[in-house]
């Protein structure tokens, strides 16, 4: 079953066991959306719905500008950690980027571009949301 979840009041259990890969990956990813001030960061868990990638992060950025900032900061921490992405989409408008890093692939995009295409009510089709747990 996937899975949406809110970022919000999640505990960092980055040293609590040694995490996987993907998990390892998405700690990164959210971690830097959180250092540059992300709002409303969700994760998809897709693992049972496509084999393109195992979780989707979305999230919003207050403005072009800072959607840019939000993705520029996902793409050099993933690459400073070993996880250079595979492919970046949407920079120069950046009302929507979406940065390719396999295991996981993130969504940064303004307010109003997030709620017209409502990628998380797309990818919860049939599931359970947790998005408001």
């Amino acid at each position: 079953m996937q899975q949406v979840t809110s970022m919000k009041n999640k505990q960092d259990t980055a040293g609590s066991e040694a995490l996987s890969a993907g998990d390892e990956l998405l700690a990164i990813v959210i971690a830097a959306l959180e250092d540059v001030k992300a709002v409303d960061v969700r994760v998809i868990d897709v693992r049972d719905l496509t084999s393109i990638t195992d979780r989707m992060v979305v999230a919003s950025g207050t403005s072009t500008r800072h959607v840019k900032a939000l993705a520029d900061n996902v793409a050099l921490k993933a690459k400073q950690r070993g996880y250079p992405p595979l492919g970046v989409e949407g920079e120069q408008a950046a009302e929507w980027v979406l940065l390719d890093l396999g295991d996981v692939v993130v969504h940064v995009m303004l307010p109003e571009t997030r709620a017209f295409y409502g990628l998380e009510k797309l990818w919860s089709v049939g599931g359970r949301d947790t998005a408001g747990d």
